[in-house]
């Protein structure tokens, strides 16, 4: 394409936090630029967040109804190549729904939906509309989990047959929801939350690493969900015992009562041959570990790493590449697809984002976790819908 990818924003105003990582992330590359946008249920809210990001006021709306009614108007020349959802939970379905049947591109924040009811209509919406649907599991963007997904494929490791995966933060060990924080009060809700907390919020993060990472899939889990803070109605703790298909166990562990925690995932895969480690917030580095030998640390950045790390690698060796990069890899992928799309040329096959695929088992996995709970923390078969 000779021009710039189109896209407008759905939530993500004032005061909101993703919002503005992801106009960070569709910046990176300078591919894309925000043209419109519905950004607060709150008119008048919308309307100085427009004003903030100095857009064509003609172009901010007050509702994201009005905004798929009167961009679908809009000629080719300023018409929007997709639409950013970065909404609460139970505001991403029905925002999807209606623009993907006005024929616009989609990338979502996570999870996809408020259940999985929503989720499976939507991944029916996108078969039959053909859009490209892009979920922002951002971890996945990082170099050296792509490293990790090669070492796993590539047979180093053997025969996987264990798997930890944690996410632990601990900014909600009080009522924070209390003091009207608006992160915090939306997320307790299970108006606008669904089912779970945090096992939603951050659980499925783990689920989706492990998953990326392995590429196994989950045959029945064990979870106990707890809720520590007195007069929450979400979990805000949970632990999860996994069995995969194939005949790998895992622990997964998300958590946001965890005090000291801030943003602590971490993944340990380790197979028959060797293991491998990588922590979130130590994004550049993978360790790998041997049967008969030491350990070693891969770095993000050097030629010894496969052509999967590298793709993704933006700065050299040393200069730290994080959370925002990460994000703007997934988006590079969107693009790739996104501009194939517009342009009316075939999607490379190659193309490495999250799909509707991974949020559907994104609400799989919630749905049957806190089945699992509820039930005294049993053992509960996970359903390949």
């Amino acid at each position: 394409m000779k021009r710039k990818l189109r896209y407008g924003m759905i939530g993500g105003g004032r005061g909101a936090f993703i919002g503005g990582v992801h106009r960070i992330a569709a910046a990176m590359d300078g591919q894309a630029e925000l043209v419109a946008g519905a950004f607060s249920s709150d008119a008048e809210r919308s309307k100085l967040s427009g004003e903030d990001l100095f857009l064509d006021p003609t172009r901010v709306y007050g509702s994201y109804v009005e905004m798929a009614r009167e961009e679908a108007k809009m000629p080719a020349s300023k018409r929007l190549d997709f639409v950013v959802i970065v909404t609460p939970n139970f505001q991403h379905f029905p925002p999807a729904k209606l623009f993907l049947e006005k024929g616009f591109n989609v990338i979502c924040d996570k999870p996809v939906t408020f259940n999985l009811k929503e989720a499976l209509k939507l991944r029916s919406i996108v078969s039959k509309t053909k859009q490209v649907f892009v979920l922002t599991h951002n971890y996945t963007g990082n170099p050296m989990v792509r490293e990790a997904r090669q070492l796993v494929k590539s047979g180093s490791l053997g025969k996987i047959r264990k798997i930890i995966v944690e996410y632990p933060q601990g900014w909600l060990a009080t009522a924070l929801e209390k003091t009207k924080q608006k992160q915090a009060s939306w997320r307790v809700d299970p108006k606008k939350s669904g089912a779970a907390g945090a096992m939603g919020d951050i659980g499925t993060h783990a689920e989706n690493l492990a998953r990326y990472v392995t590429g196994l899939r989950l045959k029945e889990i064990c979870a106990d969900l707890t809720t520590f803070v007195p007069g929450r109605k979400l979990d805000d703790d949970g632990s999860i015992l996994l069995r995969y298909h194939g005949g790998a166990k895992g622990v997964l562990h998300a958590s946001q009562i965890c005090v000291g925690e801030e943003n602590a995932l971490a993944i340990r895969v380790y197979g028959e041959k060797g293991g491998l480690e990588w922590h979130q917030e130590n994004p550049n580095a993978l360790i790998v570990k041997h049967l008969d030998k030491p350990r070693e640390v891969f770095l993000r950045g050097n030629g010894y790493l496969s052509d999967a790390a590298k793709h993704v690698t933006r700065i050299p060796t040393g200069h730290p590449e994080g959370y925002l990069e990460a994000f703007g890899n997934i988006y590079r992928e969107a693009f790739r697809a996104i501009e194939a799309q517009v342009s009316g040329k075939k999607i490379p096959s190659d193309v490495d984002y999250p799909t509707i695929e991974d949020g559907v088992e994104g609400m799989v996995f919630i749905e049957t976790a806190v089945k699992s709970s509820a039930l005294g923390a049993k053992w509960v078969k996970f359903p390949q819908p």
